[in-house]
Protein backbone atom coordinates (compact mmCIF):
# COMPACT_ATOMS: atom_id res chain seq x y z
CA UNK A 1 0.00 0.00 0.00
CA UNK A 2 1.00 3.20 -0.64
CA UNK A 3 -0.04 6.99 0.72
CA UNK A 4 0.75 9.44 -1.39
CA UNK A 5 -0.29 13.25 -1.13
CA UNK A 6 -2.85 14.43 -4.36
CA UNK A 7 -3.04 17.15 -6.56
CA UNK A 8 -5.83 19.38 -8.27
CA UNK A 9 -6.19 16.69 -10.49
CA UNK A 10 -7.35 13.80 -8.40
CA UNK A 11 -10.33 15.86 -6.78
CA UNK A 12 -12.79 13.76 -8.49
CA UNK A 13 -10.79 10.59 -7.33
CA UNK A 14 -10.54 11.74 -4.04
CA UNK A 15 -14.35 12.88 -3.43
CA UNK A 16 -15.33 9.39 -4.70
CA UNK A 17 -13.44 7.26 -2.87
CA UNK A 18 -14.69 9.32 0.13
CA UNK A 19 -18.19 9.05 -0.32
CA UNK A 20 -17.81 5.41 -1.61
CA UNK A 21 -16.13 5.05 2.49
CA UNK A 22 -18.95 6.10 3.92
CA UNK A 23 -21.73 4.85 1.44
CA UNK A 24 -22.77 7.95 0.40
CA UNK A 25 -23.57 9.38 -3.01
CA UNK A 26 -22.34 13.00 -3.87
CA UNK A 27 -24.87 15.55 -2.83
CA UNK A 28 -26.45 17.99 -5.40
CA UNK A 29 -25.31 22.07 -5.20
CA UNK A 30 -28.09 24.06 -3.42
CA UNK A 31 -29.02 26.99 -4.89
CA UNK A 32 -26.44 29.23 -5.68
CA UNK A 33 -23.81 26.89 -5.75
CA UNK A 34 -21.27 25.41 -2.81
CA UNK A 35 -20.75 22.04 -2.08
CA UNK A 36 -18.26 21.04 1.05
CA UNK A 37 -15.61 19.75 -0.53
CA UNK A 38 -15.49 23.06 -2.98
CA UNK A 39 -12.90 24.32 -0.28
CA UNK A 40 -10.33 20.96 0.30
CA UNK A 41 -6.85 22.01 -0.21
CA UNK A 42 -5.71 19.11 -2.69
CA UNK A 43 -2.04 19.94 -2.03
CA UNK A 44 -2.43 19.05 1.80
CA UNK A 45 -4.64 15.88 1.04
CA UNK A 46 -3.52 11.97 0.94
CA UNK A 47 -4.76 9.00 -0.71
CA UNK A 48 -4.60 5.27 0.14
CA UNK A 49 -3.66 3.30 -3.17
CA UNK A 50 -3.13 -0.28 -3.22
CA UNK A 51 -0.42 -2.05 -5.19
CA UNK A 52 -2.67 -1.87 -8.38
CA UNK A 53 -2.93 1.40 -8.27
CA UNK A 54 -6.94 1.69 -6.85
CA UNK A 55 -7.80 3.93 -4.16
CA UNK A 56 -8.61 2.64 -0.80
CA UNK A 57 -8.48 5.47 2.24
CA UNK A 58 -8.33 9.42 1.63
CA UNK A 59 -7.19 12.21 4.67
CA UNK A 60 -7.40 16.35 3.84
CA UNK A 61 -6.24 18.57 6.15
CA UNK A 62 -7.30 22.48 5.89
CA UNK A 63 -5.20 25.45 6.92
CA UNK A 64 -6.94 27.63 9.39
CA UNK A 65 -6.33 29.81 12.41
CA UNK A 66 -7.11 28.57 16.10
CA UNK A 67 -7.98 30.96 18.83
CA UNK A 68 -6.30 30.00 22.07
CA UNK A 69 -6.91 31.46 25.79
CA UNK A 70 -5.43 35.27 25.84
CA UNK A 71 -6.80 36.14 22.27
CA UNK A 72 -3.90 34.36 20.79
CA UNK A 73 -4.37 33.45 17.09
CA UNK A 74 -2.14 30.53 15.93
CA UNK A 75 -2.20 28.27 12.91
CA UNK A 76 -4.18 24.80 13.20
CA UNK A 77 -4.48 21.73 10.73
CA UNK A 78 -8.13 21.12 10.46
CA UNK A 79 -8.37 17.13 9.60
CA UNK A 80 -11.21 16.02 7.57
CA UNK A 81 -12.47 13.96 4.94
CA UNK A 82 -10.64 10.89 6.17
CA UNK A 83 -12.24 7.27 5.08
CA UNK A 84 -11.24 3.64 4.36
CA UNK A 85 -13.33 1.63 2.16
CA UNK A 86 -15.47 -1.06 3.61
CA UNK A 87 -13.67 -3.54 1.81
CA UNK A 88 -10.36 -2.31 3.81
CA UNK A 89 -10.73 -1.51 7.32
CA UNK A 90 -9.19 -3.45 9.80
CA UNK A 91 -5.92 -3.45 7.51
CA UNK A 92 -4.24 -0.59 8.92
CA UNK A 93 -4.91 1.72 6.30
CA UNK A 94 -6.21 4.93 8.44
CA UNK A 95 -3.21 4.13 10.93
CA UNK A 96 -0.94 4.86 8.07
CA UNK A 97 -2.77 7.66 6.49
CA UNK A 98 -2.68 9.34 10.24
CA UNK A 99 1.04 8.06 10.72
CA UNK A 100 2.21 9.85 7.51
CA UNK A 101 0.13 13.15 8.22
CA UNK A 102 1.26 13.87 11.29
CA UNK A 103 5.05 13.02 9.91
CA UNK A 104 3.63 15.50 6.96
CA UNK A 105 1.83 17.87 9.75
CA UNK A 106 5.41 18.39 11.59
CA UNK A 107 7.54 18.46 8.42
CA UNK A 108 5.88 21.73 7.63
CA UNK A 109 6.61 23.02 11.26
CA UNK A 110 3.37 22.60 12.78
CA UNK A 111 2.48 21.93 16.47
CA UNK A 112 -1.28 21.77 16.31
CA UNK A 113 -4.46 20.09 15.12
CA UNK A 114 -7.70 19.67 15.56
CA UNK A 115 -10.72 17.48 13.98
CA UNK A 116 -14.48 16.98 14.57
CA UNK A 117 -14.93 13.31 15.51
CA UNK A 118 -17.17 11.38 13.74
CA UNK A 119 -16.85 8.61 16.02
CA UNK A 120 -15.49 9.07 19.85
CA UNK A 121 -13.60 6.07 20.15
CA UNK A 122 -11.54 6.80 17.45
CA UNK A 123 -9.59 9.58 17.08
CA UNK A 124 -8.07 9.10 21.20
CA UNK A 125 -5.90 6.48 19.77
CA UNK A 126 -4.18 8.87 17.17
CA UNK A 127 -3.28 11.23 20.17
CA UNK A 128 -6.55 13.72 19.75
CA UNK A 129 -8.71 14.44 22.66
CA UNK A 130 -12.17 16.33 22.86
CA UNK A 131 -11.51 20.00 23.96
CA UNK A 132 -14.76 22.19 23.18
CA UNK A 133 -18.44 21.01 23.46
CA UNK A 134 -21.39 21.97 22.25
CA UNK A 135 -25.59 21.51 23.16
CA UNK A 136 -28.74 22.06 21.86
CA UNK A 137 -31.01 24.16 23.65
CA UNK A 138 -34.72 24.38 22.98
CA UNK A 139 -37.35 26.72 24.73
CA UNK A 140 -41.39 26.41 23.46
CA UNK A 141 -42.25 29.90 22.53
CA UNK A 142 -44.92 29.89 24.85
CA UNK A 143 -42.58 30.01 27.75
CA UNK A 144 -39.99 32.21 25.72
CA UNK A 145 -40.28 35.78 27.81
CA UNK A 146 -36.80 36.86 29.09
CA UNK A 147 -36.85 38.59 32.69
CA UNK A 148 -36.10 41.83 33.25
CA UNK A 149 -32.66 42.58 34.58
CA UNK A 150 -32.02 43.04 38.53
CA UNK A 151 -28.46 44.16 37.87
CA UNK A 152 -26.64 46.99 37.14
CA UNK A 153 -24.62 46.77 34.17
CA UNK A 154 -20.96 47.00 33.86
CA UNK A 155 -18.02 46.84 31.24
CA UNK A 156 -17.66 42.80 31.53
CA UNK A 157 -21.09 42.60 32.00
CA UNK A 158 -23.49 44.58 30.60
CA UNK A 159 -27.39 44.48 31.80
CA UNK A 160 -30.17 42.87 30.13
CA UNK A 161 -32.33 45.91 30.01
CA UNK A 162 -33.42 47.59 26.79
CA UNK A 163 -31.06 47.05 23.48
CA UNK A 164 -29.79 50.27 22.54
CA UNK A 165 -29.16 48.84 18.96
CA UNK A 166 -30.94 47.16 16.18
CA UNK A 167 -32.02 44.25 14.17
CA UNK A 168 -32.54 43.87 10.92
CA UNK A 169 -34.21 40.83 8.89
CA UNK A 170 -32.14 40.00 5.45
CA UNK A 171 -31.86 37.19 3.85
CA UNK A 172 -28.71 35.18 3.46
CA UNK A 173 -28.07 36.19 -0.27
CA UNK A 174 -28.42 39.65 0.81
CA UNK A 175 -25.33 39.68 3.76
CA UNK A 176 -22.25 37.72 3.01
CA UNK A 177 -19.68 40.09 3.44
CA UNK A 178 -21.94 41.24 7.18
CA UNK A 179 -21.93 37.83 7.95
CA UNK A 180 -18.09 37.09 7.60
CA UNK A 181 -16.88 39.87 8.75
CA UNK A 182 -18.56 39.88 12.50
CA UNK A 183 -17.62 36.13 12.75
CA UNK A 184 -14.06 37.23 11.91
CA UNK A 185 -14.53 39.73 14.78
CA UNK A 186 -16.32 37.09 16.73
CA UNK A 187 -13.51 34.52 16.34
CA UNK A 188 -10.60 36.51 17.19
CA UNK A 189 -11.71 36.79 20.92
CA UNK A 190 -13.97 33.35 21.61
CA UNK A 191 -10.88 30.77 22.62
CA UNK A 192 -11.77 27.60 20.59
CA UNK A 193 -13.12 29.74 17.83
CA UNK A 194 -11.88 28.95 14.18
CA UNK A 195 -10.99 31.29 10.76
CA UNK A 196 -13.54 31.02 7.87
CA UNK A 197 -10.91 31.60 5.46
CA UNK A 198 -12.35 33.93 2.51
CA UNK A 199 -12.09 31.01 0.07
CA UNK A 200 -14.81 29.16 2.24
CA UNK A 201 -17.00 31.84 2.13
CA UNK A 202 -16.37 32.91 -1.89
CA UNK A 203 -17.35 29.22 -2.75
CA UNK A 204 -19.88 28.38 -0.40
CA UNK A 205 -18.40 25.61 1.28
CA UNK A 206 -19.63 23.91 4.41
CA UNK A 207 -22.86 24.08 6.30
CA UNK A 208 -25.13 27.22 6.82
CA UNK A 209 -24.14 30.08 7.00
CA UNK A 210 -21.23 29.62 5.23
CA UNK A 211 -23.19 27.89 2.42
CA UNK A 212 -25.63 29.41 0.25
CA UNK A 213 -28.75 27.39 1.48
CA UNK A 214 -31.73 30.06 1.79
CA UNK A 215 -31.55 31.18 5.60
CA UNK A 216 -33.11 34.24 6.78
CA UNK A 217 -30.36 36.26 9.05
CA UNK A 218 -31.41 38.95 11.43
CA UNK A 219 -28.65 41.15 11.85
CA UNK A 220 -27.71 43.21 15.09
CA UNK A 221 -26.09 46.58 15.05
CA UNK A 222 -24.64 49.02 17.51
CA UNK A 223 -26.24 52.24 18.36
CA UNK A 224 -23.44 53.48 15.07
CA UNK A 225 -25.00 50.90 12.92
CA UNK A 226 -22.55 48.60 12.74
CA UNK A 227 -22.78 45.17 12.36
CA UNK A 228 -21.85 43.12 15.53
CA UNK A 229 -23.80 40.41 15.62
CA UNK A 230 -26.36 38.18 13.44
CA UNK A 231 -28.20 34.61 13.99
CA UNK A 232 -29.10 32.45 11.00
CA UNK A 233 -32.08 30.66 11.08
CA UNK A 234 -34.85 28.66 9.23
CA UNK A 235 -38.45 27.64 10.04
CA UNK A 236 -40.20 24.56 9.50
CA UNK A 237 -43.13 22.56 10.87
CA UNK A 238 -43.58 24.70 13.32
CA UNK A 239 -39.74 24.90 14.61
CA UNK A 240 -37.47 27.80 14.32
CA UNK A 241 -34.02 26.15 14.05
CA UNK A 242 -31.17 28.61 14.60
CA UNK A 243 -27.84 27.41 12.62
CA UNK A 244 -26.04 29.67 14.99
CA UNK A 245 -25.81 32.61 16.70
CA UNK A 246 -23.17 35.19 16.74
CA UNK A 247 -22.49 38.02 18.66
CA UNK A 248 -19.77 39.91 19.90
CA UNK A 249 -21.06 40.83 23.64
CA UNK A 250 -23.58 39.51 25.23
CA UNK A 251 -25.92 42.37 24.75
CA UNK A 252 -26.00 41.87 21.05
CA UNK A 253 -26.64 37.98 21.68
CA UNK A 254 -29.62 39.25 24.06
CA UNK A 255 -31.26 41.14 21.49
CA UNK A 256 -31.00 38.88 19.23
CA UNK A 257 -32.63 36.32 21.00
CA UNK A 258 -35.14 38.36 22.03
CA UNK A 259 -36.26 39.03 18.33
CA UNK A 260 -36.03 34.98 17.41
CA UNK A 261 -37.95 33.96 20.91
CA UNK A 262 -40.66 36.87 19.52
CA UNK A 263 -40.76 35.00 16.02
CA UNK A 264 -44.84 34.26 15.50
CA UNK A 265 -46.31 31.18 14.11
CA UNK A 266 -43.71 29.31 15.42
CA UNK A 267 -44.31 26.66 18.71
CA UNK A 268 -40.25 26.53 19.45
CA UNK A 269 -37.27 27.67 18.96
CA UNK A 270 -34.23 25.24 19.03
CA UNK A 271 -30.48 27.07 18.93
CA UNK A 272 -28.24 24.87 17.68
CA UNK A 273 -24.60 24.83 18.24
CA UNK A 274 -25.25 26.40 22.00
CA UNK A 275 -22.51 27.21 24.73
CA UNK A 276 -22.80 24.83 27.67
CA UNK A 277 -22.27 28.46 30.13
CA UNK A 278 -24.08 30.74 28.05
CA UNK A 279 -25.84 32.72 30.27
CA UNK A 280 -29.47 32.09 27.93
CA UNK A 281 -30.94 30.34 30.41
CA UNK A 282 -30.68 32.24 33.33
CA UNK A 283 -32.41 35.30 31.39
CA UNK A 284 -35.64 33.29 30.81
CA UNK A 285 -38.34 33.84 33.15
CA UNK A 286 -39.25 30.73 33.36
CA UNK A 287 -35.38 28.84 34.07
CA UNK A 288 -37.34 25.56 32.97
CA UNK A 289 -38.67 26.22 30.23
CA UNK A 290 -34.65 26.16 28.34
CA UNK A 291 -34.31 22.23 27.29
CA UNK A 292 -30.84 20.99 26.76
CA UNK A 293 -30.40 18.53 24.71
CA UNK A 294 -27.67 16.70 22.17
CA UNK A 295 -24.55 17.91 24.59
CA UNK A 296 -21.44 16.32 22.87
CA UNK A 297 -17.72 16.89 22.17
CA UNK A 298 -17.03 19.50 19.01
CA UNK A 299 -13.42 20.37 18.23
CA UNK A 300 -10.50 17.88 19.04
CA UNK A 301 -7.11 18.84 19.79
CA UNK A 302 -3.34 17.22 19.29
CA UNK A 303 -0.50 18.41 20.12
CA UNK A 304 2.12 18.25 18.10
CA UNK A 305 4.92 19.67 19.50
CA UNK A 306 4.58 19.83 23.27
CA UNK A 307 6.73 23.06 24.49
CA UNK A 308 5.79 25.09 21.64
CA UNK A 309 2.08 24.51 22.57
CA UNK A 310 2.20 25.14 25.89
CA UNK A 311 3.80 28.61 25.09
CA UNK A 312 1.53 29.55 22.21
CA UNK A 313 -1.05 30.26 24.71
CA UNK A 314 -1.96 32.77 27.20
CA UNK A 315 -1.76 31.70 31.19
CA UNK A 316 -4.00 33.80 34.06
CA UNK A 317 -1.51 32.74 36.60
CA UNK A 318 2.23 32.70 37.28
CA UNK A 319 3.71 29.26 38.60
CA UNK A 320 5.10 25.79 37.91
CA UNK A 321 3.78 22.48 36.89
CA UNK A 322 5.94 19.74 35.88
CA UNK A 323 4.01 17.17 33.11
CA UNK A 324 4.75 13.82 32.47
CA UNK A 325 3.31 13.36 28.92
CA UNK A 326 3.48 9.92 26.95
CA UNK A 327 2.49 9.94 23.67
CA UNK A 328 2.05 6.05 21.97
CA UNK A 329 1.04 6.61 18.88
CA UNK A 330 4.27 8.00 17.90
CA UNK A 331 6.26 5.97 20.01
CA UNK A 332 7.46 9.65 22.14
CA UNK A 333 7.73 10.29 25.76
CA UNK A 334 8.97 13.78 27.52
CA UNK A 335 8.95 15.47 30.97
CA UNK A 336 8.09 19.25 30.77
CA UNK A 337 8.72 21.79 33.15
CA UNK A 338 6.25 24.47 32.70
CA UNK A 339 6.89 27.85 34.08
CA UNK A 340 4.86 30.45 33.52
CA UNK A 341 5.53 34.34 34.75
CA UNK A 342 2.98 37.62 33.90
CA UNK A 343 0.89 35.38 31.46
CA UNK A 344 4.01 34.17 29.70
CA UNK A 345 5.25 30.41 29.64
CA UNK A 346 8.39 28.60 29.22
CA UNK A 347 8.68 25.25 28.81
CA UNK A 348 12.07 22.78 28.18
CA UNK A 349 12.47 19.48 29.12
CA UNK A 350 12.99 18.18 32.89
CA UNK A 351 14.29 15.28 35.15
CA UNK A 352 12.22 16.53 37.82
CA UNK A 353 9.37 14.35 39.39
CA UNK A 354 6.02 15.26 37.51
CA UNK A 355 3.01 16.76 39.49
CA UNK A 356 0.90 15.00 36.09
CA UNK A 357 1.02 12.13 34.34
CA UNK A 358 -0.99 11.83 31.32
CA UNK A 359 -1.60 10.82 27.28
CA UNK A 360 -1.15 13.27 24.79
CA UNK A 361 -4.80 12.96 23.98
CA UNK A 362 -6.07 14.17 27.74
CA UNK A 363 -3.37 17.25 27.10
CA UNK A 364 -5.49 18.02 24.37
CA UNK A 365 -8.59 18.01 26.27
CA UNK A 366 -7.36 20.33 28.51
CA UNK A 367 -5.35 22.75 26.84
CA UNK A 368 -8.42 25.14 25.91
CA UNK A 369 -9.56 25.05 29.38
CA UNK A 370 -12.44 23.68 28.38
CA UNK A 371 -12.01 20.67 30.48
CA UNK A 372 -10.88 20.44 34.27
CA UNK A 373 -8.08 18.25 34.46
CA UNK A 374 -8.83 17.47 37.75
CA UNK A 375 -12.05 15.78 35.81
CA UNK A 376 -9.76 13.51 34.18
CA UNK A 377 -8.19 12.52 37.27
CA UNK A 378 -11.18 11.25 38.83
CA UNK A 379 -12.01 9.69 35.70
CA UNK A 380 -8.35 7.86 35.95
CA UNK A 381 -7.39 9.53 32.86
CA UNK A 382 -4.70 11.10 34.00
CA UNK A 383 -2.62 10.60 37.06
CA UNK A 384 -1.96 13.02 40.12
CA UNK A 385 1.50 12.38 42.32
CA UNK A 386 0.97 15.05 44.99
CA UNK A 387 -1.88 16.47 46.91
CA UNK A 388 -2.93 19.72 45.23
CA UNK A 389 -1.23 18.88 41.63
CA UNK A 390 -5.10 18.39 40.01
CA UNK A 391 -5.88 21.59 42.02
CA UNK A 392 -3.22 23.46 40.57
CA UNK A 393 -3.09 22.39 37.36
CA UNK A 394 -6.90 23.57 37.18
CA UNK A 395 -6.07 26.99 37.97
CA UNK A 396 -3.41 26.92 35.49
CA UNK A 397 -5.41 25.82 32.24
CA UNK A 398 -8.54 27.67 33.18
CA UNK A 399 -8.89 30.12 30.34
CA UNK A 400 -10.66 33.39 30.57
CA UNK A 401 -14.44 32.17 29.05
CA UNK A 402 -15.15 28.78 27.98
CA UNK A 403 -13.80 27.89 24.86
CA UNK A 404 -16.66 26.89 21.77
CA UNK A 405 -16.35 26.24 18.48
CA UNK A 406 -19.43 27.09 15.96
CA UNK A 407 -17.00 25.96 12.50
CA UNK A 408 -17.85 22.65 10.73
CA UNK A 409 -15.55 21.37 8.48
Amino acid sequence: MEIRPTTDQDLDVFVDTLHAAFGRFPETPTEGGGVWWAALEMDRSLLAMTADGRPVGTAAAYSFELTLPGEILVPATGVTAVGVLPSHRRKGVLSAMMRQQLTDLRARGEFLSVLLATEAVIYRRFGYGPATYTQRLTVPRRQAALAPSRARGTADAPATGPDPGSVELLRRSECGEILEEVYDRYRRAQPGALSRPHRWWTVGAGQPPVSPAPRYVAVHRDTDGVPDGYASYSTESGTLTVDETIAIDDAGFTALARFLLGHDLVAEVVFDHFPREHPLRWQLADFRAGQVSGDMDWLWVRLLDVPRALTARGWSMDGELVLDVDDPFLGEHGRYLLTVQDGKADCVRTDREPDLSLDVSDLGSVYLGGTAPSTLVRAGHIRAHRPGAAVLADAFFRAERPPHCLHWF
